[in-house]
């Protein structure tokens, strides 16, 4: 009896109905996969374009040039002027003349708020002026008497029917009377004054050529605070007759001094013992024939801001010597200028300061990242003060015959460059230049420090440890697992090493941080030892085979050898963390790591081992799943062929297999290195992220990505911090495009090679 088909298995006859709605369903199908497929291969592209343009977008502001623009203009009708400040709001202003006038105004406008009443003597007449630090707001006037007049500026805000209201005070730190700088009452020429709450410090240049210092302590009464005595002591400082002195100043910490004079020599005195100071060093700070013509201090008190005749301006700080002795060095210059150098006006919170030169040109820089943001005219001639708002976004000048301007500023990230970012940087009180990353201090006179070369050394190195695991071990495991292990051995290994995969970075790292890190610190001696012996005793194992009787070999079918290491393994393991301690003992004086620090090489419990140990572990299964795809998907005719043309198995590999499977051996290496850079919470858990430039096996790091992690969260929306930290992003997301681009052409390049074979 014939087997009738079924009714289902009957193929409709070709143009019927049936066919044709069977062959318009598949087409159907057929575009809409494509369509699908294509849509979504460009939304993933879309959505990358869109990262790379939000990532630039965010960054791009840090690299923009500084720009002004006129508010306001008027005329004060003020002469004989010699300081005048703007406040924070870019509101009010004070104009201090030598007359002993303190003016505020309306700094849009030039109308009087208040002029302030100073207790001016009768009998003497104003010979010089002080400006203590822009941040305390203090100011002297000297007499011709040899007393001084201390005062400062400060403003009362309060919010009446909730509008701010503004109201400025001068106050007096040292009392209303006037303070004996010299005893023998000559006229005090030259003047510098600092104050803080328990101390103020006066120096003048006398008369007569001598430099005379008062230091002023205040003592508060503990009943009354209103109520306080001055205990003042005094010292002199003999300069040489023909010594002719121009600038004057004392640093904000009151422990320095600094006299320029008509040759063009700076005097460096320290002063932190007011009745003793020390002259530390006298430099020739300007070649001959250039004048020394403005000296101002940067923010903070350490540096010296030195204006010459030639428009140069150089940056000055005391730096350690071989013998441990302060010395001042020229750290940098800035040269934009062409014009002598007549105001300087450090900025009140940034590493920053704006320079007016006699053609009236203004100029703005920032140290630290050694960058000239500006340089525009601003006045016709130079004969003008300038003052800058403690927020660093306005700017007022003051010219000889009482014209005033109001300038806006636009500056928000000075402190950013190509130099900052990847060059050495001189930064303050350190020896010598160096790579820093330190966003953050408690000290408001904080210098950035933003290089980002310790953060891409620390990526090359937590990829470069990482991989000197994973690559050798998921390489040689996976040609083994797809080319000599039997079917049913690969059925278990396989599965197994990828679903290490499904394993939570963050487990890791938290493993490697709390156990294994403590663990290697501990056993040193042994993690070397299993590093030396194992490759050792696996070749002693596969040699001790090869000589044993054939009928002990095929007690172990074809493909099972491997499980004859585990034992290996194991044992050499064992032995290895159990003979730890007595190497240790014999080699090492019973304490590796304190061997280690005694001969130079600095040992972190948390180090480039632990983490190159955890994220091989995490970076395995990648390159070891698509190996083993990669070399088990070679055509079994070319395996086939080589075998039956006489090759041996090793030969076969070696020239055929691998050579074939090269395009997806390179892909699976450049995956794992790409997840390897990218890695964050084992990175972050398992290393003291210490921003070093080491590549020391036993220090730490601080990776890109961990950075971003770490510090993301405590930057300010559209800071400088939040925009650098974007900026390191970019630069991640850039190397991993661009490496994986070239990763992509060699692959394609291999796969057009050996596609014939």
């Amino acid at each position: 009896m014939v087997e009738q088909p079924s009714q289902a298995s009957v193929l409709p006859a070709p143009g019927s109905p049936v066919a044709r709605r069977r062959r318009a369903w598949r087409e159907f199908k057929d575009r809409a996969a494509r369509y699908g497929v294509a849509t979504g291969g460009m939304m993933v592209i879309l959505a990358i374009v869109l990262i790379f343009f939000y990532l630039f977008y965010v960054v791009f502001p840090l690299f923009n040039n500084a720009e002004i623009a006129t508010h306001a203009e008027y005329n004060t009708h003020s002469q004989n002027v010699t300081h005048v400040t703007l406040n924070e709001y870019n509101d009010i202003g004070l104009m201090l003349t030598m007359q002993g006038q303190a003016r505020f105004f309306n700094a849009n406008n030039g109308e009087v708020i208040v002029e302030a009443d100073l207790p001016l003597p009768a009998d003497s007449h104003i010979s010089s002026f002080a400006k203590g630090a822009s941040s305390t707001g203090v100011f002297a006037y000297g007499f011709a008497d040899g007393r001084a007049l201390i005062f400062k500026k400060d403003y009362k805000i309060s919010f009446p029917n909730d509008k701010r209201k503004i109201t400025p005070l001068i106050e007096f730190p040292a009392g209303k009377e006037l303070v004996r700088v010299d005893p023998q009452g000559k006229a005090l020429q030259l003047l510098s004054v600092q104050s803080s709450e328990q101390q103020t410090m006066l120096a003048g240049v006398t008369a007569d050529n001598r430099l005379v210092l008062n230091s002023l302590v205040r003592e508060q009464d503990f009943m009354d605070e209103d109520v306080f005595t001055i205990e003042q002591t005094s010292a002199e400082i003999v300069l040489a007759e023909n010594l002719q002195v121009t600038l004057l100043r004392i640093d904000i910490d009151q422990r320095e001094l600094y006299l320029a004079d008509v040759d063009g020599f700076i005097a460096y005195y320290n002063i932190e013992d007011p009745q003793s100071p020390r002259l530390i060093q006298r430099i020739k700070a300007v070649p001959t024939g250039v004048d020394i013509t403005s000296m101002e201090f940067l923010t903070g008190g350490i540096s010296i801001l030195v204006g010459r005749s030639d428009g140069q301006i150089d940056q000055w700080f005391p730096v350690r010597d071989q013998d441990n002795n302060y010395r001042l060095h020229n750290v940098r210059s800035f040269h934009d200028q062409a014009a002598a150098i007549v105001a300087i006006a450090p900025e009140h919170a940034r590493k920053g300061f704006l320079a007016l030169d006699e053609k009236g040109q203004i100029g703005i820089y920032h140290t630290t990242a050694h960058r000239t943001l500006l340089v525009e005219p601003l006045v016709e001639g130079g004969s003008a003060i300038i003052a800058v708002s403690p927020r660093a976004n306005g700017l007022l000048s003051l010219t000889a015959d009482g014209q005033a301007k109001l300038t806006l500023i636009d500056n928000e990230h000075p402190e950013v460059s190509w130099h900052s970012l990847w060059q050495e940087v001189w930064y303050e009180s350190r020896d010598q230049p160096g790579y820093v990353w330190q966003s953050s201090s408690a000290s408001d006179d904080f210098e950035p420090k933003f290089s980002m070369q310790p953060l891409t050394l620390g990526t090359i190195k937590a990829a470069f440890y990482a991989m000197l695991v994973a690559v050798p071990l998921a390489i040689m495991g996976a040609i083994y697992t797809a080319y000599f292990m039997s079917p049913t051995m690969r059925r278990v290994v396989k599965p197994t090493i990828e679903i290490m995969e499904a394993l939570p970075t963050v487990v890791l790292g938290f493993l490697a941080g709390l156990w294994l890190a403590p663990l290697v610190e501990a056993n040193l001696p042994g993690i070397f030892t299993i590093l030396i012996m194992l490759p050792i005793m696996t070749i002693l194992t596969a040699w001790a085979w090869t000589k044993l009787p054939s009928a002990w070999r095929k007690r172990i079918p074809d493909g099972w050898e491997a499980a004859v290491l585990v034992p290996i393994v194991i044992a050499v393991g064992m032995f290895s963390m159990m003979a730890s301690p007595t190497l240790e003992l014999w080699l090492f004086g019973g304490d590796m790591p304190r061997w280690l620090n005694e001969a130079g090489i600095d040992f972190d419990q948390r180090n480039s081992m632990v983490v190159g140990l955890a994220m091989g572990f995490a970076v395995i299964p990648t390159i070891f799943s698509i190996t083993e795809d990669a070399i088990f998907g070679v055509p079994k005719h070319l395996t086939i062929g080589s075998l039956a043309l006489g090759a041996t198995p090793w030969q076969t590999l070696t020239r055929v297999v691998l050579l074939t499977a090269s395009p997806g051996i390179f892909s699976a290496v450049m995956i794992g290195l790409g997840r390897a850079v990218g890695e964050t919470m084992i990175v972050l858990m398992a290393t003291g992220n210490t921003p070093i430039m080491d590549f020391n096996i036993f220090e730490g790091f601080r990776a890109l990505s961990a950075n971003i992690a770490v510090e993301m969260p405590e930057a300010a929306v559209a800071s400088t911090h939040y925009r650098i930290l974007f900026l390191t992003a970019l630069v991640l997301f850039g190397a991993t495009f661009i490496l994986n681009t070239i990763a992509e052409i060699v692959r394609q390049r291999l796969r057009n090679k050996y596609s014939s074979l």
